[in-house]
């Protein structure tokens, strides 16, 4: 066991000889600072050399996409740094000359992707003689095609004149312990650990406890280098697998012997954010790859916001002089307050709108402020800007006039708007009361994008649907509200998609596994609802619906929310009574169960619900993380937990991730064994270049599956609530670039 022992030697000669850099800055003094350390990607996706992972974390908040290609395998990976302590990688592995299935009817020609997730966990963080170590596990949940444990350690030695060397040493089981060049540790503890199932799952999903840590072992290790010129690194590694138990070799006809168990490899970084990877592997095993890398705590919003205005010295003595609609217009423009009503009571204006521009509250302030002070008499002393969404009042906050102008005028050192507000409560009683301007349209309207998309379908890798919904509404009054989307379907290959053909021999209702008869159409509508929006006492919020709900259900329901300001949960809970609607028609809905199909069982009358916790934990470990657990009757009529957990970066970014397990068997459920996923939410505000509160979301949800689905209703209580305790609206904390 030679090379294992060169391996340890020189990690534990780096150790001794130097003193370790952290991950940002090399241990060099000007002017011969060499090129920063970045830890790149291996094929697999996740920091590592190439087929080898490594005990190093990338920057908290990189994100990198990124693609693998070699005669065996392609890998199609998307790895994140979620938290400084946790890497979480999602991966799709076509397998070269492998069918998804053997029935041409169901998968065609489609090759086999078998779908992956990979974690790693810090347990130290890199020292002056500690190594950094992690424990990772790959293919987690997944078919085991690929699944593994290990541990490795990894140090750094930064040279004055040669660059610097990243050297790993590692243990891996299952996938990374194939070469069995050491006897598993665990052994000595249990024999049971000596035996590891070879067996592939069919349907995935499920996590398997009892293979972790068993089986074959073996030592594995390798040296990443930064070259004095910064665009080129070198890896070369000791590879622990023998692939032997490769899927690609024992289904397929691929010949993965290898002729060496040294891999060796280059990344070039053509800029900031592209990588270009080649490695020789095995030893006669040519790999390319890219990967394209970003870092979600460091990208600033770029965007011109119309300039405060200056304070002026010419004012209206009276409110009835007041041009409402000037100022009205003005606030929608320039504070981001759109559809405001004017209130008036004695020395206090009030402003009651909606905000659309600013996620940064305090900007919005300022500019309202400054509307306000020039349009208004002097004798109004204070300002009350009340946020409103869905024509709920949320959030008030009082603006003192006199200290405000003290502000706009910098009379004293470190002027700031906070020093002008402060938040209190809701003034019904002026709300009750006629408006001096209403500048609310009974009639709104608009236009936006919707991308729903699955990956890895026996159908085809990517299922899509682009569509361009028009969505419009009308208020007969505070509360009422009619609503309605209209969904052109501008590109989708949801005629590929035939998870009906298949004889399952389940009896499932098909709540969502439907879906391509709703996409057959050019236009569809997707949404015509009658809503009645109310808020009780200070924390209690409800709305109570009617009509087509979404693009697949019809029916009745209604939600409850608790939210207090500023607090860190909120509790809610929703029932509806719904029937699934019938694709052949614009409004009808199905009234037999049996009414797609005699074999087929859709949705008539039948109850859906949930009870709502919504927690973020505010510690210092968990930071910027929201916990969201469902719990109740899903639209196939199973009972089960539905849990969300999503991470917020400094500049407002989101990335989420869930799953649902219901009483639906495995089964019965079919390939993924339960319904999960994972998402990205962007604030428009990063890439426009005006400011504004909306968000995109780019979903990503393996399979279109039956269990575990909740319905899509229009309007979410913890969203329309968001300014009470922000998630959605929290402002960037990266440099504003204007």
């Amino acid at each position: 066991m030679l090379y294992p022992r060169f391996i340890l030697i020189s990690l534990i000669a780096c150790s001794s000889l130097v003193h370790a850099s952290n991950e940002e800055q090399p241990l060099l003094s000007p002017p011969f600072v060499l090129p920063p350390f970045k830890p790149t990607q291996m094929d697999f996706g996740g920091v590592g050399l190439m087929q080898m992972p490594t005990g190093r974390m990338a920057k908290d908040g990189e994100f990198n996409a990124g693609y693998s290609h070699n005669d065996n395998y392609n890998f199609y990976t998307l790895s994140i740094q979620l938290m400084p302590w946790l890497e979480s990688t999602i991966r799709y592995t076509q397998v070269a000359d492998v069918l998804y299935s053997h029935d041409p009817q169901f998968s065609g020609n489609t090759k086999l992707a078998d779908k992956g997730i990979d974690l790693k966990i810090r347990l130290l963080k890199e020292s002056q003689y500690l190594p950094e170590t992690s424990l990772g596990f790959r293919d987690i949940g997944g078919t085991g095609l690929f699944d593994g444990e290990f541990l490795a350690a990894t140090k750094r030695l930064s040279t004055d004149r040669f660059g610097q060397f990243d050297f790993t040493l590692g243990l891996g089981w299952g996938y990374l312990g194939r070469r069995n060049n050491i006897k598993n540790p665990f052994c000595t503890l249990s024999s049971r650990f000596c035996q590891r199932s070879n067996q592939f799952s069919g349907s995935g999903g499920e996590i398997d406890y009892k293979r972790f840590f068993h089986g074959d072992s073996a030592i594995f290790g390798g040296i990443e280098y930064q070259t004095p010129y910064e665009p080129l690194r070198l890896k070369l590694e000791y590879d622990s697998n023998n692939y032997r138990q490769d899927y690609a070799a024992t289904q397929g006809n691929a010949n993965l012997t290898p002729s060496t168990p040294w891999n060796i490899g280059a990344v070039y970084a053509v800029n900031d954010f592209t990588n270009l990877k080649l490695s020789y592997e095995r030893g006669n095993t040519l790999t390319l790859g890219i990967n394209l890398h970003t870092n979600f705590n460091d990208q600033p919003s770029i965007w011109k916001a119309t300039p405060v205005p200056a304070l002026t010295n010419t004012h209206p003595i009276k409110l009835a002089d007041v041009n409402w609609k000037k100022l009205d217009d003005d606030l929608s423009k320039i504070a981001g307050y759109k559809n405001s009503e004017f209130y008036h009571n004695g020395d206090t204006v009030t402003v009651e709108a909606h905000q659309t521009q600013y996620r940064d509250r305090n900007l919005a302030h300022e500019r309202a402020a400054a509307l306000l002070a020039n349009a208004l008499p002097t004798k109004i002393k204070q300002y009350n800007v009340i946020e409103q969404d869905q024509r709920i009042p949320l959030t008030n906050t009082q603006i003192n006039a006199d200290k405000y102008k003290k502000v706009a005028n910098v009379s004293y050192i470190n002027a700031n708007i906070k020093d002008a507000t402060q938040p209190t409560k809701i003034n019904k009683a002026t709300l009750n009361t006629k408006p001096i301007y209403d500048g609310q349209s009974a009639f709104q309207y608009g236009f936006g994008p919707h991308l729903e998309q699955s990956f890895g379908s026996p159908e085809t890798f990517y299922l899509y649907s682009l569509d361009l919904d028009g969505y419009a509404s009308y208020w007969f009054n505070p509360h009422l509200q009619l609503s309605s989307s209209l969904s052109f379907h501008v590109l989708n290959n949801y005629d590929k998609f035939n998870f009906l053909k298949l004889n399952d021999g389940t009896n499932n209702y098909r709540v969502r596994s439907l879906v391509r008869a709703y996409m057959d159409k050019d236009t569809s509508i997707s949404n015509l609802q009658l809503t009645w929006f109310e808020k009780y006492h200070s924390n209690w919020y409800q709305q109570v619906y009617a009509g087509y709900l979404e693009t697949m259900f019809a029916g009745v329901g209604s939600e409850v929310l608790y939210r207090q300001p500023n607090a860190n949960w909120a509790i809610g809970a929703d029932l509806n009574l719904v029937s699934q609607r019938d694709p052949n028609t614009t409004f009808g809905i199905y009234n037999n169960v049996h009414g797609y199909g005699q074999n087929t069982k859709v949705l008539v009358k039948k109850p859906t619900g949930h009870l709502s916790v919504y927690y973020e934990p505010r510690w210092k470990a968990m930071d910027n993380l929201l916990f969201r657990v469902d719990v109740g009757q899903f639209l196939a009529q199973d009972f089960g937990t539905r849990v969300d957990i999503s991470r917020q970066f400094k500049t407002g970014i989101i990335v989420g991730a869930f799953a649902a397990k219901t009483t639906m068997s495995a089964k019965d459920y079919g390939e993924g064994s339960f319904t999960k996923g994972f998402y990205i939410s962007i604030p428009f505000d990063l890439m426009s270049i005006h400011p504004t509160t909306e968000r995109g979301t780019l979903p990503w949800q393996p399979l279109t599956r039956d269990g575990g689905q909740m319905l899509a209703k229009r309007y979410s209580l913890f969203n329309i609530t968001d300014p009470v305790s922000p998630w959605f609206g929290r402002p960037s904390s990266v440099g504003k670039s204007e």
